[in-house]
């Protein structure tokens, strides 16, 4: 059960309207690598977990990632609020505003809405975890990138915050996965299914 504080994680107060961040700014909230894929993959892929340890974990996780969508949406809706058509016109936001006014929507940089193809959950502990080092990695790197295209400290100031999250999470996700290896059988690393090796090797040995 999640319990919900109604105040931000980090605070974002943006004094000056900004378009044209806003519409890079809005890949963390739908895009490939953002918040809302990333709550959804762990809130997924905690179910399948072996480890208590790591279903926590994962909990943990994706129910800041839905706060890191919160803080994302704040962003976005403070650059754009109450923008004139002047502003709209030289910020380049012109598409976004004909499809969706200054509504919050799902969607990357570039344009692209949200898909489902954008997380996975594979079902195998060792696979799961591999994809969320890489997924907090991608997450930085957008970031990052975000920071390279901003001047504005507000701005700077709660996308910074969000950065040194991801990092924190990659490092929590590589103690769990750290923690699940030291207890599998080694046998069984990879597959994580004695049943299934077991038949896999008598075939072989009988030359099948």
């Amino acid at each position: 059960m999640f319990v919900y504080e109604k105040r931000l994680q980090y605070p974002v107060n943006i004094k000056t309207t900004n378009p044209k961040l806003a519409k890079i700014i809005i890949s963390q909230y739908g895009g490939p690598d953002g918040e809302l894929g990333a709550s959804l993959r762990y809130l997924s892929q905690r179910f399948t977990m072996p480890l208590p340890e790591l279903k926590g974990t994962l909990t943990d996780i994706g129910t800041e990632e839905l706060g890191h969508l919160e803080m994302i949406g704040a962003i976005v809706y403070q650059l754009t609020k109450n923008l004139t058509v002047q502003q709209i016109k030289e910020g380049g936001f012109e598409d976004y505003f004909v499809d969706h006014t200054t509504g919050i929507y799902p969607q990357s940089a570039s344009g692209a809405p949200f898909t489902a193809a954008y997380i996975q959950s594979k079902g195998d502990p060792i696979t799961d975890l591999h994809e969320n080092l890489a997924a907090e990695q991608k997450a930085r790197t957008t970031y990052d990138n975000i920071l390279r295209f901003c001047d504005d400290y507000d701005v700077k100031d709660a996308i910074r915050f969000l950065r040194e999250r991801e990092v924190v999470h990659y490092q929590r996700f590589g103690e769990n996965l750290r923690l699940l290896t030291d207890k599998l059988d080694e046998k069984n690393f990879y597959a994580f299914n004695p049943s299934f090796d077991k038949k896999c090797f008598n075939k072989r040995k009988a030359g099948k």
